[in-house]
Formats: C-alpha cells, sequence, structure tokens
C-alpha cells in the first residue's frame, strides 16, 4: 500500500515544516515563545484536516474511526490554542488550566477510535483488547513510576488534582499506545502501514507526556523545549498515518486475522519487564525472589494458553478458507485473493489472469463407479493443478468438478501455465485401482491494460467461465482464450453414458474407460477414414465415394460407427469427431486429384452442426486450402436425427450450394420428417435407407414405396442413391425403378485410402448428373 504522488508531497512538506521549527526553537531564534505555543497547534491543526480527508475518503466502520480522531485531534488543537492564549496574551500559563479539557479530550476519544479498528471479522472481542492494552498500559506506567513519574507525585500529592492531571497524560498516553500496538500486530497485513505510522505517533506522544509530567514536577519545563518537538513530531506522523489510509485496499478481511506471534506475549512482556523491576527496586531478599518468580510464572501460563488458542484458531481459519475434500482454497478465499489481486493490478499494472476448469465426464464417473471414487478422482486432479502452478498462484475448487486458478505477476505467464495444465491430463488417473483417462474444458482470461474497471474481478471471472463453457461446447483439446464473442452458455447434462459394443464387459468402468480412450484416439487423430464406392446404376461407372469413419482400438480391434457414434453423440463429441473425418477425406481427395482421378466425396455431418452459421466458411476454406473444387463434396444430413432450427439449416445449406457443395439427405425414409424435408430443405441428394431397398426383391410394397419415392424425387430434381445394396437382383429391381446410384457390398466394401487408390486407377469416374440427363 503506497501514498499516491500529492499525499507523499504533502506528508514531506509537513516533515520540512516540522524540521524548520524544531531548528527555530533550539537555536532560540528570535519569536521563539510565539514559534513554540503556536507552532504545535498549527502542527495539530494540519492533523485534524489529514484525520477529515481520511475520513471522508473511508467507509464502514474505518470512517467512524477516522471522525473519532478528527475530533480528537480537534480537542488537541483547542487545548493548544486555550494555553498559547493564556500565556502569550494573559500570561498567565499555569498547570492545570482549562486547555487541559482539550488535552485529555484525544487520549480518551483516540482510544475509542482505536478500539473500533477493523482488525478481523466482525465479533471478534473488542473487550479483551482494551483490558490488554490496560494490562499493557499499567505494566509499563508501573515501569515509568519507578523511574521518574514518583516523583511527581511527591511533588504534587497535597493538591489532589494537579497530580491526578500530571499522571493521568502519561497513564492515558501509554494506554492509547499500548492499545494501538495491539491492534497493529493483530490487523492484517493490508492495513498495517496507517497503523504503524500512528503507533509511532503514539509512541513520541506518550515519552513526550511522560517527560512533561516529569519537567513539571521539576520546575522545568520551559527550558526543556524537545518535549513540543516530540508533539509536533506526534502530528506529523499522525498526518502521514491519516493520508496513507486513503490507500488501504476496499477489501476486507474474509476471516479472523490468526494472531501472531509478537501479540501473544507483548501484552505480557511491560508485566513481566515493570513488575521485576519495581519489585527489585521495592523489595529485598526471599519476597522480592518470590513475588518475580509469581509474575513469570503467571505471564509463561498466559503465553501457553494463548499460545494454544492460537494453533486451534489457525486451524479453524484454514478451514473456513479452505475446500475440505482436496484441501484447496475454497470460493471465498479465491474471490479475496482475486479482489486483492485486482487491486494490486490497478495500482502496479500487474498481469492478473483467471483460469477456469471443469472435467468432461466427471458425472459419468459418479454415476457408473460411485462417489468415493469420483471424490478420489477430485483429490488427484486437485494434486496435479497444485504441481501445475506456482507459490503464488491460487488453485481453488469452486465446487463439484469445477476448479479455478488465479494467475499474477509482474508478467503475464498465465498461457504457459494453462497449457502445463491441459498438459497435465495426458496421463490416466489411478482410481479405485482403474486407470481413467479424463480430459477437461479449460477457459483463459486475461485483464487486458484497457478493460474496464473490475475491482472484485467478477467481470474477469465471467470470462474464463465462458471461454471454459465454450470449449465445453466445442469439445476440443486445448486452452481456450476468452474473446468478445463467446457467449455464456451453460450446457446440459449429458446423461449416463451407453455403449453399444457388444464386447465391453465390466460395466461402468470398461464403460468410462472406453470414453476415454475415444477421446484420447480423436485428440490424436486416431480415427481412420475408409470410402465406399458409388457407382451408377445406369452404367456401372463410378459416380463417387462416401466416407466412413472407423476406430482401429488398440485391443478391442476396429470398430464400426454403431459401437462408438451413440457416445459421440451423448457426450458432445460431434464437431470434433467431422473435423477429424472431413479434414482426412478433403487430403484424401486432393491426393487422389493430385493423380490425374478426380472423385466426389460424401461426408456425413450431424445435424446438430447444421445450425452453425460459420460452418459454410469453414468447409470452403478447408476446400480452397487443398486446391478442390467445391463439387468434389458432398455433405450428407442424417435424417433420423432432428435438425435444430430449420430456419437456419435451410440458411447454411444454401450458402452451402452457392459456393457448389452438393447436399444430400442420408438414411432417407428413417424418420418421421422424410417428405418435409424434401419440401424445406435445398437439397441435392436423396440417399435411401437400406431398410427400404432390402425388401424391394420379396416384398412388392417395399418396392413401390421406392419407386414412389424415386419417381417424387427425380420431379423433384434430386439425385437418388441406394444404400446397402447386396446383390445384383437389387441392383436390377433399382435399375428398374430408374434409381441413379448405388453403393454397398454388391459392388464393394469400404476400402482404406490405398486400396481406393488402386481403384480409381482402374475405373472411370462420373459424378452425378442433374436429374434431367440422367437417364435421357
Amino acid at each position: 500500500m503506497r501514498a499516491k504522488p500529492r499525499e507523499l508531497a504533502v506528508i514531506a512538506g509537513s516533515v520540512v515544516l516540522a524540521v524548520v521549527l524544531a531548528i527555530w526553537l533550539v537555536r532560540g531564534l528570535p519569536g521563539v515563545d510565539l514559534a513554540d505555543n503556536f507552532g504545535v497547534a498549527v502542527f495539530a491543526g494540519y492533523a485534524v484536516v489529514c484525520a477529515a480527508v481520511a475520513a471522508r475518503s473511508a467507509s464502514g466502520r474505518l470512517r467512524g474511526v477516522w471522525i473519532c480522531f478528527a475530533v480528537a485531534l480537534v480537542g488537541w488543537t483547542a487545548g493548544e490554542l486555550v494555553y498559547a492564549y493564556l500565556d502569550l496574551v494573559l500570561h498567565r500559563a499555569r498547570f492545570p488550566s482549562p486547555a487541559d479539557l482539550g488535552f485529555l479530550l484525544f487520549p480518551i476519544l483516540s482510544c475509542v477510535a482505536l478500539v473500533q479498528w477493523p482488525i478481523g471479522a466482525a465479533g471478534q472481542s473488542r473487550l479483551r483488547l482494551v483490558l490488554d492494552g490496560v494490562i499493557f498500559a499499567l505494566s509499563l506506567f508501573l515501569l515509568a513510576w519507578v523511574l521518574a513519574l514518583h516523583s511527581v507525585y511527591e511533588n504534587f500529592r497535597e493538591d489532589k488534582l494537579v497530580v491526578s492531571l500530571a499522571l493521568a497524560y502519561p497513564l492515558l498516553a501509554l494506554v492509547v499506545l499500548a492499545i494501538a500496538g495491539l491492534v497493529l500486530v493483530r490487523a492484517g497485513p493490508r492495513r498495517r502501514l496507517p497503523l504503524v505510522l500512528l503507533t509511532a505517533a503514539f509512541t513520541v506522544i506518550a515519552l513526550s507526556d511522560v517527560a512533561f509530567a516529569w519537567a513539571t514536577a521539576n520546575g522545568s519545563y520551559a527550558a526543556v523545549l524537545p518535549i513540543d518537538l516530540g508533539w509536533v513530531a506526534g502530528m506529523v506522523l499522525f498526518g502521514a498515518a491519516s493520508l496513507s489510509s486513503r490507500r488501504a485496499p476496499a477489501t476486507a478481511d474474509i476471516a479472523p486475522q490468526v494472531p501472531t506471534s509478537i501479540s501473544l506475549w507483548l501484552p505480557y512482556l511491560p508485566l513481566l519487564i515493570g513488575g521485576s523491576v519495581a519489585t527489585v527496586v521495592v523489595l529485598d531478599g526471599v519476597l522480592a525472589v518470590t513475588v518475580i518468580i509469581v509474575i513469570v510464572a503467571i505471564c509463561l501460563r498466559q503465553f501457553v494458553a494463548s499460545w494454544e488458542n492460537r494453533r486451534l484458531l489457525h486451524m479453524v481459519a484454514d478451514q473456513a478458507l479452505r475446500d475440505p475434500l482436496t484441501g484447496l482454497a475454497n470460493v471465498a478465499l479465491f474471490n479475496d485473493r482475486l479482489a486483492h489481486a485486482m487491486q494490486l493490478r490497478d495500482r502496479d499494472g500487474r498481469a492478473v489472469a483467471v483460469l477456469s476448469l471443469d472435467l468432461n465426464d466427471f458425472k459419468v464417473v459418479n454415476d457408473t463407479l460411485g462417489h468415493a471414487a469420483g471424490n478420489e478422482l477430485l483429490t488427484r486432479v486437485a494434486d496435479r493443478l497444485a504441481a501445475c502452478v506456482r507459490p503464488a498462484d491460487t488453485v481453488a475448487r469452486i465446487g463439484g468438478d469445477e476448479f479455478a486458478v488465479l494467475i499474477e505477476d509482474h508478467v503475464d505467464h498465465s498461457l504457459e501455465i494453462a497449457h502445463r495444465i491441459v498438459e497435465a491430463f495426458d496421463s490416466p488417473f489411478g482410481v479405485d485401482g482403474q486407470s481413467l483417462l479424463m480430459r477437461p474444458s479449460v477457459g483463459l482470461a486475461v485483464a487486458a491494460p484497457d478493460d474496464a474497471p473490475d475491482p472484485q474481478g467478477k467481470q474477469l471471472f465471467k470470462h474464463a467461465d465462458a471461454a471454459m463453457y465454450a470449449a465445453k461446447r466445442s469439445r476440443t483439446e486445448g486452452v481456450h482464450v476468452f474473446t468478445p464473442e463467446m457467449t455464456l452458455v451453460y450446457p446440459e447434462h449429458s446423461g449416463p453414458l451407453q455403449v453399444a459394443h457388444q464386447g465391453v464387459r465390466g460395466g461402468g468402468v470398461a464403460a468410462v474407460r472406453l470414453l476415454g480412450e475415444l477421446r484420447q484416439a480423436i485428440d490424436r487423430q486416431e480415427l481412420a477414414v475408409v470410402y465406399q464406392p458409388k457407382y451408377h446404376l445406369a452404367t456401372s461407372e463410378l459416380a463417387g465415394v462416401e466416407a466412413l469413419v472407423r476406430w482401429p482400438h488398440p485391443t478391442r480391434g476396429v470398430l464400426g460407427p454403431d459401437d462408438f457414434l451413440p457416445m459421440v453423440r451423448r457426450h458432445g463429441l460431434m464437431t470434433a469427431v467431422t473435423e477429424l473425418v472431413l479434414g482426412k477425406a478433403l487430403d484424401d481427395a486432393a491426393e487422389w486429384l493430385a493423380r490425374g482421378t478426380p472423385v466426389p466425396v460424401a461426408v456425413n455431418l450431424f445435424a446438430a452442426t447444421m445450425a452453425d452459421a460459420e460452418l459454410p466458411g469453414r468447409i470452403v476454406a478447408a476446400l480452397t486450402s487443398r486446391g478442390l473444387p467445391a463439387a468434389m463434396l458432398t455433405v450428407e444430413i442424417t435424417e433420423d436425427l432432428i435438425l435444430p432450427d430449420l430456419k437456419q439449416t435451410c440458411a447454411v445449406l444454401r450458402e452451402l450450394r452457392r459456393h457448389g457443395v452438393r447436399v444430400a439427405i442420408d438414411d432417407f425414409g428413417s424418420g418421421y420428417s422424410a417428405l418435409s424435408y424434401l419440401r424445406e430443405l435445398p437439397i441435392d441428394e436423396v440417399k435411401l435407407d437400406r431398410r427400404f431397398i432390402g425388401p424391394v426383391i420379396w416384398d412388392p410394397r417395399a418396392g413401390e414405396v421406392v419407386r414412389a419415392v424415386v419417381t417424387l424425387a427425380q420431379t423433384l430434381g434430386l439425385t437418388t442413391v441406394a444404400e446397402g445394396v447386396e446383390n445384383a437382383e437389387t441392383a436390377d429391381r433399382l435399375r428398374a425403378y430408374r434409381c441413379d446410384v448405388a453403393q454397398g457390398f454388391h459392388y464393394s466394401p469400404p476400402l482404406s485410402a490405398p486400396a481406393m487408390a488402386t481403384l480409381l486407377g482402374e475405373e472411370t469416374i462420373r459424378p452425378p448428373a442433374p436429374a434431367s440427363v440422367r437417364w435421357s
């Protein structure tokens, strides 16, 4: 916490003026009496103004503290002015005088102000603070009595008013000093500078009050000008404390401050010293030794009790700010440190970033393996996160399977740390004897220099959350850095894991493991693409190929789409799989084109992706980067899935067709909305579901349905493609129905890319023609 340049200039100016006054008084320059009387009053008035400024800038309880200090200083200033009038004008300066009413107001109100200083959570005992202050002050008073104040009492013992006032000044000053010191050692580190300066001010004032009492008793006050200089120094320090408090952070401590070691023994140290010295002076022999031993034993006993209480309070405070399962910071501690970091950023220009992390498929682990396994997984994740960050960073568990990391430094290292965290999930977690590969969704937000003020960091945390949910929606690996285009959309739970592969054994454990392996295969681009040729029924020429995805599993063999695509759909991996298949298919098509055998490629897109307005741009960019004509790509929409936002889907399809990409409805007839899609969607091709095609050779009704669909498609100017053609008889029947294209094992099974390249060297390729010329 630092003062502003303007405040520093004011403080420096007050120090310079105090030095000038000291030189004036010590050297006895002309007007020394005037300077002595009014000099202290001027500096006391300066302290009043500073305290008023601090009160205006403060809020809550701290504002009341500085108002109380301001009133206390007004009393001191009034006392100085009254005393100066009595001395310089009436020449009747004496002790006591009406000025003492103002002087006594200062320590009394200062005690009230210090007791109200915010040093911890509400409910912390103020009475204990007062009692400790009284013990501290009386112990110091006992020491001062033995060394200096006893002579005051002896000189004024006949005049009770005089002796009471003479002893009240040092006693009250010591009480104020004691409370200030105790508040200082108990306060949090964020507000210690004003308290350090206040404690220094009260120390100088207390020493001056003791010296004043001693000098008055000996009749030598007029010759001891350094006493007045002590009060001046106290007012200068008071003004510095007031101005520096304006830079105190707005955030308060979120839990009671655990007492420091010094706060344990500080209240008893003066008792030990003062009591021992007084005992030695007053008593002797065995009685003196006995009293000293008793005092030492009492102090040690209280110290031990206070130390045990401190240890227990430390445990409670730590538990209140820690997640009980993982031991990481909880939300309260994270928010407190985030607010503090944002204030340091505003002051020092430090870099501040927040990383938000959510475990993908954690619900699956809980639902299939149980909550005990889920808790074990969370603790292991917490250990890895803590190992990835630096000691100054804060890792917190926000709730459930959500974590957050606060990254602050003079230089922005947030992206480096974020990547290190993502890489920490490359190794599987050992949970309940199982090896589970988990993937996180990670969002990162960095406080930019031109961002709007965000003193609590709430907006920064929202940005990190938005980036994390963008990562969760896209299901792509890596760190997603917040951009203004991201919107915070909370995804629905994907539901329990379902695995269609019949070879899966082990229930939930096998399902979770298989899902982790699938994610890893997608991340490492290990899914394979094979191609099933499509042939013109009229000429038996190659019309193109359909790209089909396969998963070469290291232990289960090659898995077909039915074995893992349900997991892909259920757990939001559609975008990643689509991009993988599309990229590999276009790469192979570009290689075939470079060999002089251009062949159209059809790629299946999930219905859920068709409402993405950016999809056409990405597909066209992928074609352009490979030098492929748009007409070489056909996107197929699976008809048995309900299309989201039909209006937006139509706009996306029109944009694709405008660029020359063909559009087909796949598995036509397997859903309830087939005919409505023919009417509403801008398409080029209809692929008849294999469940339609198989019965045409033995079920007359199925044959008539296929004939009708083919005729309708031709009327609408659409190409018809029959899937699942397994024999020559079916091909002949479809040819009679004037279907355009067929694919199936009768023609060829799905082929790998190298096998497809060999086939292309032997075939004549003719892409599908418009409906008006296909059968002319």
